[in-house]
């Protein structure tokens, strides 16, 4: 008997390994969610990858390889090479290298970071300055 039990409470807890999956969204969510993700498709999908949105954060969705591709436009390789004294961006720059060097390098990746988050505030103050009359 006491093995018929076990087996009867162990039979009740196969259940639960099915619901660990619905912790990830909230309980009003998931169960609003659950019905338009067959029909939605990849729009549930991107919702509930991004569950996170950083409206406040101009760096959520900048890959490096755009900062950098900003920067080299507007600063040129040697341009940046001054503002950043990184060798990758001073001797034979490449998209290539550079990239790979920011990406293993934290402190050079911060660096870019910081100068492109600069150059698109003066962009932005620059192009909202309005135009004063002289006199």
């Amino acid at each position: 008997m006491g093995d018929h039990h076990s087996k009867q409470g162990h039979g009740q807890a196969d259940p639960p390994p099915a619901a660990p999956a619905t912790p990830l969204v909230p309980p009003a969510e998931g169960q609003a969610a659950a019905q338009p993700s067959a029909s939605a498709g990849p729009e549930t999908a991107a919702g509930l990858a991004h569950t996170h949105r950083q409206p406040n954060n101009p760096l959520h969705g900048v890959t490096l390889e755009v900062m950098l591709r900003y920067l080299v436009t507007n600063l040129g390789w040697p341009g940046l090479a001054q503002k950043i004294a990184v060798r990758c961006f001073a001797t034979d720059p490449s998209m290539g290298s550079s990239l790979k060097f920011l990406r293993k390098t934290p402190w050079a990746r911060e660096k870019v970071e910081s100068l492109y988050l600069f150059m698109l505030r003066e962009q932005k103050r620059h192009s909202r300055r309005p135009v004063q009359p002289k006199g």
